[in-house]
């Protein structure tokens, strides 16, 4: 996850970046008054999710592999704890009710 996460962010730079520079260039349009910097965060949001998810598309994937393997491996662990408590609580009434 870290991995997407860190690529993600790096595109959403990109994008700033060339945001930034086409808005101060004057190919894109300024934002009004004082939210120009709001603007150009903005239209690189904008840009750059399209991008990512065609981009990303096997990271993601791979992502959502490994989260759901460690779910899976989390509730087999889970599992497998409470049929002990299971177990150690039949032995001790098992054993209280042989008294």
């Amino acid at each position: 996850m870290l991995r997407y996460t860190l690529m993600r962010l790096g595109i959403f730079v990109g994008c700033l970046v060339v945001v930034w520079g086409a808005v101060y260039s004057g190919i894109a349009p300024r934002g009004l008054g004082d939210s120009n910097g709001l603007w150009v965060v903005l239209l690189a949001l904008l840009i750059s999710a399209p991008i990512s998810f065609v981009a990303l598309r096997k990271e993601r994937d791979r992502a959502s592999v490994r989260v759901a393997q460690r779910v899976d491996r989390m509730k087999a662990n889970m599992d497998a704890n409470r049929s002990q408590e299971d177990a150690a609580d039949d032995t001790a009434r098992a054993q209280g009710q042989a008294s």
